[in-house]
């Protein structure tokens, strides 16, 4: 997160152009997340993942680690979600996932934390004036074992595109600031 000064006041604004991402560069994400109970059972229902390992207590303890396991989707999304601020608030477009690896199980309880590193970075070539960054996040228990980790490419603009927008940061104009 950084301030931009704007009058006599500040605009938090998040994520960061091509520019801004060097390969080899680590970012620690912040804050951490703890997960409850009703974390995992409405997000697994929600995505109609019906086995009874992710909210059937009775089943999960006569299974191999004895107790309701997390949804493998929740954790691919909340430590995806953790990286948001950082990466790409300032996205064009999120291109893909991949090389998702499940290290780790997690459980109700479980807090959790990522780290991204920067892997690589191009110019676009169908896209002037945005450009491709490649990372690696992976998903830590607050314990220390790794529990995920993937790669995951997403579109930013380029300070000097010919197709830079003002609105592409996700703070708001300067003129929609109110009072404080």
């Amino acid at each position: 997160m950084t301030l931009r000064r704007v009058g006599d006041e500040y605009v938090e604004e998040h994520g960061g152009d091509y520019e801004d991402f060097e390969p080899g560069m680590v970012i620690r994400h912040w804050p951490g997340r703890t997960l409850s109970e009703a974390d995992n059972t409405w997000l697994t229902l929600l995505t109609m993942n019906q086995h009874p390992l992710h909210f059937d207590q009775h089943y999960s303890a006569a299974a191999e680690y004895g107790r309701v396991l997390v949804n493998s989707g929740i954790t691919l999304c909340l430590i995806g979600g953790m990286t948001v601020q950082a990466l790409s608030a300032r996205a064009v477009a999120n291109l893909g996932w991949d090389r998702v690896r499940l290290k780790d199980p997690v459980f109700v309880g479980d807090t959790l934390y990522a780290t991204s590193r920067i892997l690589h970075k191009r110019r676009s070539r169908s896209r002037p004036g945005q450009g491709i960054v490649t990372v690696e996040t992976t998903g830590t228990k607050s314990t220390g074992e790794t529990v995920i980790v993937f790669e995951r490419s997403f579109l930013l603009r380029c300070r000097d595109g010919a197709d830079s927008h003002p609105q592409s940061s996700m703070s708001p104009p300067a003129e929609s600031v109110g009072p404080a």
